[in-house]
C-alpha cells in the first residue's frame, strides 16, 4: 500500500528559521527578547511561533491579564516560570513541560528563574494582551 502524494497549498510558503541568523522582532514585553520563526508570514497571520527568552529574571510579576486569541500554547526549553491560574492554582512550568492556555484566560507570570527560554504558538498570530482583575 503507498501513501497518497500530500500537495503543498501554494497560497502559504514553507518557513525556515536558522539559529544562526535570527530574526529579532519588538514584542509584548521590554525585559524579553522575542526571535520569529517566520510562522507568521508563512501562515498569512493564522499562526505564530516565536522563541522568548530572557537573560533577567522577572522583578516583578506582570499583572492579571489576558491574551485575546483562540488559544496560546508554551513549551519550555530551559529556565522556569511560574504561572497563577484562577482558584489559587500556581504551576511552576520547567524544561520540557508545557502548558496551553485558551484565549481571554485570566491568568499573571509571578516568578522566573534568573534566565529562561521558551516556544511560544498562538493563534492567530496577532494576539492581544489586555489587564484584567484577578479572578475571585
Amino acid at each position: 500500500m503507498s501513501a497518497e502524494p500530500v500537495e503543498k497549498d501554494l497560497n502559504h510558503d514553507i518557513a525556515i528559521a536558522k539559529a544562526d541568523n535570527p530574526v529579532m522582532v519588538p514584542g509584548r514585553r521590554d525585559f524579553l527578547q522575542y526571535r520569529e520563526l517566520g510562522v507568521t508570514k508563512a501562515s498569512e497571520g493564522k499562526i505564530r511561533a516565536q522563541i522568548t527568552s530572557a537573560s533577567e529574571g522577572l522583578s516583578e510579576e506582570t499583572g492579571w491579564h489576558v491574551h485575546l486569541c483562540e488559544g496560546q500554547f508554551v513549551y519550555m526549553l530551559s529556565g522556569w516560570v511560574d504561572l497563577e491560574f484562577a482558584g489559587g492554582c500556581v504551576e511552576r512550568i520547567g524544561p520540557g513541560d508545557s502548558v496551553y492556555i485558551p484565549g481571554n484566560t485570566p491568568h499573571n507570570e509571578t516568578a522566573t528563574s534568573d534566565s529562561f527560554e521558551l516556544l511560544e504558538v498562538s493563534i492567530p498570530a496577532d494576539m492581544g494582551t489586555v489587564p484584567c482583575d484577578p479572578p475571585d
